[in-house]
C-alpha cells in the first residue's frame, strides 16, 4: 500500500465497496449518487484497475459477475492521502490545520478530540 496512489474516483468506488464489504461492478455503479454516476463500463474499467493496484480482490462469481472486496482498509488508504497531502506543504501540518480552521471545516470540537487522541495515543505508548 506504501507506493499505492488513488484517484479521486477510485477512493469514492473504494468507500462504497468499504461500505457494503463486497459488491459487483453493476452494485457499486448503482451505489453511487444519481446526478454523478458513472457509466457501467467505467466503473468496470475502475474496478479493473483497483484489482490490477490489489486494492480490491474477487471473491466469487455469481452468474456472470463477479464480487469484489476491498483488499485494504479505509484508513491505510486515507493515511496515503493525508501524508501525499501533508508532502506538499514540506510535511508540516500547521499549514493544512490553519487552513481547514479559517475555513470552517475544523471546529473546537475537533480540536479537543485531537488532543484527546493524542493524549490516549502517548498513554498507551508508556
Amino acid at each position: 500500500m506504501d507506493d499505492m496512489r488513488l484517484t479521486k474516483l477510485e477512493l469514492e468506488l473504494m468507500d462504497i465497496l468499504w461500505d457494503l464489504r463486497e459488491a459487483s461492478v453493476r452494485e457499486v455503479q448503482e451505489a453511487v449518487p444519481e446526478k454523478k454516476r458513472p457509466a457501467y463500463t467505467t466503473v468496470q474499467t475502475i474496478i479493473g484497475r483497483l484489482e490490477q493496484k490489489g486494492a480490491v480482490r474477487r471473491t466469487r462469481k455469481i452468474g456472470n459477475a463477479f464480487m469484489f472486496e476491498p483488499a485494504i482498509t479505509r484508513k491505510s488508504a486515507y493515511r496515503r492521502v493525508v501524508d501525499e497531502m501533508l508532502a506538499l506543504f514540506g510535511g508540516e501540518a500547521q499549514p493544512v490545520v490553519a487552513h481547514l480552521l479559517e475555513a470552517g471545516k475544523l471546529t473546537l470540537a475537533d480540536l479537543h478530540a485531537i488532543e484527546k487522541h493524542e493524549r490516549e495515543r502517548k498513554g498507551a505508548r508508556k
